[in-house]
């Protein structure tokens, strides 16, 4: 299915994406393109945040459909099967609410709460079952999401994504403490830091559920497939901090690569912003060449063996949903609500943010 810059959403709109963060490169050479099952998996992710009160009702009838949470997903996992891409929707619209929950957590200074949310994330993320009816709903929700990821593949990967996941809670439990701290990273520590809060490699290993094929340590950890992976993580990453910046500069953040780089390298806004302009475009190039050496590795791999014709067509489709990730994130930022801060009363607070469900 064909998608155009030009909205997701049920009445498109025209995209004028600011200069500050066009990157022409993207929109020339990354077609954009959304899984056929988009509108109902759009229609199931609303019913599943009410279903399990991650958002009030209100909340989620102004502003769910808007924020084009399943928009990113449907753009990234082509070809996944639409239970399984429903699943991985779900979970990244739990990732969101989660994460503003941190951020009202942050600002409110609720340090207990937040250490208590720390510890059950934890605990359900090693028994998703057992947490299903939590009495905090964003547990549960988390239970109910983790449990369907783990139905895809075998428990080696389980075990796998339940060890990265355990380093993003941590990660997120270190931001937590410079946040409160204001503690700036300086850049290195912060390029280290961010991609576990970005959840680099959850968001690839749900590149081989979408594929329905576990693959082998000695493939995803080949240099070629392993670069194209973490170059399309990193862009997206970067290219967050870029689109964030304003906002995050309002609300006081200490975690955002061009706030390390005005800090630490003492850059002004304008020099940091074109530094980063900077590092999003050679990340986009060194990709294309990353990309056609993992082609090639997965060429490698069809070495006239069942199995080895397996793994070849697996990788190719993993490095193509990687391609994807490239303009899904790009498009995504330019037509979510999430980073419309121009529009807000508030614009260190998001609109669609409810500190009641927040537990406040």
């Amino acid at each position: 299915m064909l998608a155009f810059p030009t909205g997701t959403t049920a009445t498109p709109t025209a995209i004028a994406v600011p200069p500050a963060l066009r990157l022409p490169l993207i929109e020339a050479a990354f077609p954009r393109r959304l899984h056929e099952y988009w509108p109902k998996l759009q229609e199931k992710t609303r019913a599943w945040l009410l279903e399990k009160r991650l958002m009030p009702v209100d909340t989620v009838e102004e502003y769910a459909d808007g924020l084009c949470y399943t928009d990113l997903m449907a753009g990234y996992y082509l070809g996944a099967p639409d239970e399984v891409l429903q699943a991985i929707a779900d979970y990244s619209a739990w990732f969101f609410v989660w994460d503003d929950r941190h951020d009202r957590y942050v600002v409110h200074g609720r340090a207990g709460a937040w250490r208590r949310l720390r510890d059950r994330l934890h605990t359900a993320l090693d028994s998703p079952r057992s947490h299903l009816h939590h009495e905090d709903a964003l547990v549960a929700a988390f239970a109910d999401s983790v449990g369907r990821l783990y139905a895809i593949l075998p428990g080696t990967w389980n075990a796998r994504f339940a060890r990265h996941f355990h380093a993003v809670i941590d990660a997120y439990d270190r931001e937590f403490h410079n946040r409160t701290h204001g503690i700036v990273p300086g850049v290195e520590e912060y390029l280290a830091l961010r991609r576990l809060t970005f959840a680099h490699w959850i968001w690839t290993d749900l590149v081989e559920a979408s594929a329905g094929c576990e693959l082998p340590p000695a493939v995803r950890k080949h240099p070629s497939y392993r670069r194209a992976a973490l170059l399309s993580q990193e862009f997206a990453a970067w290219y967050n901090d870029l689109c964030s910046l304003s906002k995050e500069l309002a609300g006081g953040e200490v975690h955002n690569l061009g706030i390390s780089l005005i800090t630490h390298d003492e850059m002004t806004l304008e020099e940091a912003t074109a530094e980063l302009r900077n590092r999003i475009q050679e990340c986009v190039v060194e990709f294309m060449v990353a990309e056609g050496e993992a082609l090639r590795f997965a060429d490698g791999l069809a070495d006239g063996t069942v199995r080895g014709k397996e793994l070849g067509i697996a990788v190719r489709t993993c490095v193509g949903n990687m391609r994807n990730w490239f303009s899904s994130v790009y498009w995504f930022h330019h037509e979510s609500g999430r980073y419309a801060v121009d529009s807000w009363d508030d614009r260190s607070t998001p609109p669609y943010v409810s500190n009641e469900a927040a537990g406040e």
